[in-house]
């Protein structure tokens, strides 16, 4: 007598089993047992497997949208950036050698020819500067630091001007944005020329750390300083301003007639 029954390859859903017996003079019982019993669907066909996938699915599909249109924001930030220095410095430079070749052309000027040589310089400077800024060996805040003390000790030891740097390891291999680097070492470079070149001072101290917060750069001078409180007809304090602000940064800036300069820049990571 057989008491078992294979239900082989049986679709998923519901199902109601009859079972009639037979005994040994032929006779059938009636009604017949009925069993009633459901296949579950496989679990990668079920609703909530599948509501859960399409849902991952579009979250991935969302997030490499996300990633590129980053990318993209950052590159065109970038082009935007490059251009703005190429059009601010590089731009009013030559703006200013053709002038002043207009001069030296109508008789023989050392003082023009002089300052062309010393704006063609400057731009020369600022060119290899943006060219640093974008290359992706030079991403490192070791390799800004390093840049700082040697464009410090290039500018202060030509005009015997004592200089003290201090910063954060130069071996730092701490990641920094290409507009974060190019920002940090334009806002130094500005202060560094502007001191330089106006502040009439013997020695100058800079230091540039990384701290928990963020970066640090604080650089003070022994100069003649300048009143604060007065309106500056120059566009370098708004220069270092913007770029702190493009930094999400915040900018000190401590001086007074006779008794020095200190500038601060605090920059978040």
């Amino acid at each position: 007598m057989q008491r078992t029954v294979n239900l082989a390859n049986l679709a998923s859903g519901r199902y109601t089993f009859l079972v009639r017996a037979i005994n040994s003079d032929g006779l059938v019982s009636s009604p017949p047992a009925s069993i009633r019993f459901g296949i579950l669907r496989p679990i990668w066909l079920r609703w909530w497997f599948l509501t859960l996938a399409a849902l991952s699915a579009g979250a991935l599909l969302y997030s490499l949208y996300r990633y590129r249109l980053t990318r993209v924001l950052e590159l065109a930030n970038i082009r935007t950036g490059i251009a703005t220095d190429l059009h601010d410095d590089i731009g009013a430079n030559l703006t200013r050698i053709s002038m002043l070749s207009e001069a030296a052309k109508r008789g023989v000027d050392a003082t023009a020819l002089t300052a062309i040589d010393a704006i063609a310089r400057e731009s020369v400077s600022a060119m290899s500067d943006i060219v640093w800024a974008i290359n992706p060996k030079r991403e490192s805040l070791g390799d800004l630091i390093r840049r700082m003390r040697a464009h410090g000790e290039e500018v202060f030891t030509r005009r015997d001007i004592q200089f003290r740097f201090t910063a954060a390891s130069a071996h730092d291999n701490l990641r920094l944005g290409i507009d974060t680097r190019r920002d940090l070492l334009l806002v130094f470079k500005e202060v560094v020329n502007n001191t330089a070149r106006h502040s009439h001072c013997s020695s100058v101290t800079i230091d540039f750390q990384r701290t928990d917060a963020g970066l640090v750069l604080a650089m003070a001078d022994n100069g003649v300083g300048f009143d604060t409180s007065q309106e500056s007809t120059g566009q370098g304090l708004a220069s270092l301003r913007r770029r702190a602000g493009r930094l999400k940064g915040t900018l000190d800036v401590r001086s007074s007639p006779l008794a020095g300069t200190a500038i601060t820049l605090q920059v978040p990571l």
